[in-house]
């Protein structure tokens, strides 16, 4: 399993917020770049990022931020918020990102969707933001008629390889996952389940990982030291069976 410390930006700033909530927002710095060789020096590979304002207006005004976070880090970047068109999704790829996760138009705009996927394969993900069991769009502001599960029907149908899972009641909560959640959707589906949301110990992390699960985001647990990056790592690369 591969984990995905993440870094939420505002404004150029790392912030994280509370349920998805842009009211309760906290800035852990203001220099995201450090934060993401911090991720790198611990033996992280991966990074996870989302553009808070993106989410909001469809637009990239973080994306020299992102850059010199791919820079300066060297990890594979998963970016999301806003990545709503074509034009988009390029521009990102460009900057150096190796997956563009789609969220609100994933599940207004399915042609789009079928698009993207079919020019650029596993460099598409979907992120499902899941509440109350119907999937959540336009920075969680707003809660679609889609259930969950007809959600990832339909995803696995189209060919998506890769879908990022949050369930935003957990989010930011520092509860714990929804474990339950991501061992039904990780053993329904033939998909690349990221956990998102509530992943607050080290046990949520070997949780996950006997599950198989293709990967665990690390968000708020990182910026409280709930979770040590390195010690996060290193319990995943014991075989799930151990």
């Amino acid at each position: 399993m591969i984990i995905l410390p993440a870094i939420d930006l505002f404004s150029g700033c790392a912030v994280r917020l509370y349920k998805g909530d842009y009211n309760q927002m906290t800035v852990y710095s203001h220099n995201p770049e450090e934060i993401a060789l911090d991720f790198a020096s611990s033996g992280a590979t991966n990074i996870h990022i989302v553009d808070l304002e993106g989410a909001k207006s469809g637009e990239t005004p973080n994306i020299e931020t992102v850059k010199k976070i791919i820079k300066a880090s060297g990890l594979d970047a998963e970016i999301g918020g806003g990545i709503r068109s074509m034009q988009t999704v390029e521009k990102y790829l460009e900057a150096g990102v190796k997956r563009v996760i789609l969220g609100t138009a994933a599940v207004e705009n399915r042609d789009f969707l079928l698009e993207a996927v079919e020019k650029y394969g596993d460099k598409i993900a979907v992120g499902a933001d899941i509440l109350d069991d119907k999937v959540a769009i336009k920075g969680w502001t707003e809660k679609s008629a889609l259930s969950q599960n007809d959600f990832f029907d339909d995803l696995e149908r189209i060919g998506v390889k890769t879908v990022i899972c949050t369930d935003i009641s957990k989010d930011g909560t520092m509860q714990g996952t929804n474990r339950q959640l991501y061992k039904e959707l990780n053993e329904k589906y033939d998909i690349n389940i990221i956990a998102s949301g509530g992943v607050n110990s080290i046990d949520d992390i070997i949780a996950l990982n006997k599950m198989n699960l293709f990967g665990a985001i690390i968000g708020k647990a990182y910026y409280t030291g709930a979770i040590n990056i390195k010690e996060a790592v290193e319990v995943t690369k014991c075989l799930p069976n151990e």
